[in-house]
């Protein structure tokens, strides 16, 4: 099955220009196809978020919210995989596994419920088939100490808060078929 259809815009090159910063990893790679560790079990994975680490946020960056989304899945709205919402500011790194659920998260950042319905990370999973998806893992450097949202807050919410109160952004997208 192979569904017909043209590839969706970069979603953060349709929203208003904000600063950026640098995002790595050492389990993914921008462009690169993610490993099976990193998608849902759904997809033959492990469901197992991958570590991120950033560096050069902008002054007066107070939080930060981590984000996983799916432009290419086949619905108009993409599909949201992870957001883990007011992560302090001095936290510059998320170890492999940490979107497992608030546990994993420092100080009182918590995670919103993914498209998957649950509040923890959820692994790439396009449609058996499909084209290659991109999955846009986003660090945003935020100008508030937390985002006024809460955990059954959608990610669509926590991005339209973001788009007012967003310094700067790193991303890294690897991409996923099966």
């Amino acid at each position: 099955m192979s569904l017909d259809r043209p590839v969706a815009p970069d979603p953060y090159e349709l929203l208003p220009q904000v600063g950026s910063f640098t995002l790595t990893s050492t389990d993914v790679r921008d462009g690169e196809p993610l490993s099976t560790r990193y998608a849902h079990g759904s997809a033959g994975g492990e469901n197992v978020s991958p570590q991120l680490a950033w560096d050069g946020a902008p002054d007066g960056t107070k939080s930060f919210v981590v984000t996983c989304f799916d432009p290419d899945a086949p619905i108009p709205g993409g599909f949201w995989h992870w957001a883990a919402v007011n992560l302090p500011a001095n936290t510059t790194e998320l170890p492999q596994g940490a979107g497992s659920g608030d546990d994993g998260l420092p100080g009182g950042a918590f995670h919103v419920r993914t498209d998957f319905g649950s509040r923890d990370y959820g692994g790439a999973a396009p449609p058996q088939g499909d084209q290659v998806h991109r999955y846009y893992f986003v660090v945003h450097a935020v100008d508030v100490e937390e985002l006024d949202v809460d955990q059954d807050s959608s990610p669509a919410v926590v991005s339209f808060n973001l788009a007012f109160h967003t310094l700067a952004r790193a991303v890294i997208a690897p991409t996923f078929a099966h």
